[in-house]
């Protein structure tokens, strides 16, 4: 019985089918995901269903490591924020800095010039409070 069972063509979108036997059950393994049972396709590194990666393929080398990202997107968490928030915070935070090096790096001779300053700075101040109140407004609340 256990012979006809390994001579089964699975189709690549169905699990396989389970055998009794350790052996035939081990081989079964190798070639199914472990997350969801479905059987990868010949040479894939990854699961087409679920997109896990293959056991003992090199996946994990070949993926670029984007440092600081993880870290970053998980500071927003940590505050309790949701992504769009977040980067409404990060946005608003920006337009300050913003707002506070325009005076750093222009410097005003007449009038005219200072006026222009001020405008600069209203006008990043402005920006900022834009993004915050957005963040405000996307921020999640406790009772939903």
């Amino acid at each position: 019985m256990n012979e006809a069972v390994d001579q089964i063509q699975h189709d690549f979108w169905r699990p396989p089918v389970r055998v009794e036997s350790e052996t035939a059950a081990s081989h079964d393994l190798s070639e199914a995901c472990p997350h969801c049972g479905t059987e990868f396709i010949v040479g894939s590194r990854f699961c087409h269903a679920c997109g896990s990666h293959r056991p003992g393929s090199r996946a994990e080398a070949v993926l670029p490591n984007v440092p600081g990202l993880a870290e970053f997107v998980g500071a927003g968490e940590r505050l309790g924020l949701t992504p769009a928030a977040f980067c409404a915070l990060v946005l608003g935070v920006i337009c300050l800095v913003g707002a506070l090096s325009v005076g750093v790096i222009f410097s005003a001779k007449t009038l005219t010039d200072w006026q222009a300053i001020q405008l600069w700075r209203i006008e990043w101040l402005l920006g900022a409070i834009a993004s915050f109140v957005a963040g405000m407004l996307l921020r999640r609340t406790k009772n939903s």
